[in-house]
């Protein structure tokens, strides 16, 4: 008999003991493709914004005065956008990370994954309605760096609920929306660098981390 051979059951038994403990207390389904989903989704959503707004200060330019119902109908079409576009990323990121649940035969929605979207409603749902109120007063330049904090602040307050890769992007996430504040004529490019390009790495780094062995299988 092999003398090793208890020593190697009871190392097994504890990677199974911490594996277990890891699935009831952290949603470990999040999925690198989601990321990478949001970060191209929020990409696609900077361009579309940054033609209407050239479009509107072009019409602005010409005539040679501020347009305030132009203005109004810019800011619902961006709200519009945004919407949308959140919309769609929600749904690609929801069928990745149901994707991968069904791969490691978990379950999407259980207690865990309710506490995780609770930790992140609170902080968004905060920041969604200050931000509205801001662009309500035409307080405008602190919405990029508004949506980026808030949103770093969510996932930092989420994180202990899943994997915690996820809290050094809402550091990131922070320091740039609080970077932003001193450059609020740059806000959208800020938020295409936040939400797009970060997603994208983090997404890509996730995937690369955690599911490239799970893809070979």
């Amino acid at each position: 008999m092999n003398d090793n051979q208890p020593a190697a059951d009871s190392l097994k038994d504890i990677q199974d003991i911490r594996r277990i403990m890891e699935r009831s207390s952290r949603f470990i389904s999040l999925s690198g493709l989601s990321g990478i989903a949001a970060g191209v989704c929020a990409l696609v959503a900077c361009w579309f914004a940054s033609q209407q707004i050239t479009d509107y200060y072009k019409q602005y330019d010409m005539a040679g005065h501020f347009d305030g119902p132009a203005f109004q109908r810019l800011k619902l079409n961006l709200l519009v956008l945004a919407a949308a576009v959140l919309s769609i990323a929600l749904v690609a990121s929801f069928y990745f990370t149901w994707r991968r649940a069904r791969q490691k035969n978990l379950p999407v929605w259980d207690l865990t994954s309710r506490k995780l979207a609770w930790n992140m409603i609170v902080p968004l749902a905060s920041g969604g309605l200050f931000i509205l109120a801001m662009l309500q007063y035409n307080e405008w330049r602190f919405v990029a760096p508004g949506c980026l904090i808030f949103y770093g602040l969510a996932l930092v307050n989420g994180s202990k609920y899943t994997l915690s890769d996820i809290r050094y992007l809402g550091y990131l996430e922070i320091i740039l929306g609080l970077v932003c504040t001193q450059f609020t004529g740059y806000g959208l490019y800020f938020w295409a660098v936040g939400v797009g390009v970060l997603h994208v790495v983090y997404g890509v780094g996730m995937w690369w981390r955690y599911e490239r062995e799970d893809s070979r299988e």
